[in-house]
């Protein structure tokens, strides 16, 4: 939540849908149904990837919105398949950084 524009935060696993743990969000932002929502679109993405026969792996996601980013960061650790799900005000966040500080994030994340 230190990141400039920070509306909420997400740790999700996204073969369950289930958010690990959250933190902001609030009555705007419901994380537990945003964090089930993009479980979604990471598993359309996944999914496309594979039917084209591309061998890479998604680094992130961006939604844009009118007045939010919408940021999903990919992590594969472990057993299960977990994102970062950041969600950012537009007019006080700063994407590039807000992208840099979500990566060291998830370097630094023990899981």
């Amino acid at each position: 939540m230190a990141i400039e524009g920070a509306i909420g935060v997400a740790l999700v696993d996204y073969e369950s849908g289930m958010s690990l743990g959250t933190l902001g969000g609030g009555h705007d932002l419901d994380l537990e149904v945003a964090g089930a929502g993009n479980t979604e679109v990471v598993r359309a993405k996944v999914r496309t990837l594979e039917s084209l026969a591309i061998d890479d792996s998604i680094e992130d996601i961006l939604i844009t919105l009118r007045g939010q980013y919408h940021l999903i960061r990919l992590m594969d650790r472990g057993h299960g398949r977990l994102f970062l799900y950041l969600a950012l005000g537009r007019e006080r966040a700063n994407l590039a950084l807000a992208r840099h500080r979500l990566r060291r994030i998830e370097s630094e994340l023990s899981v």
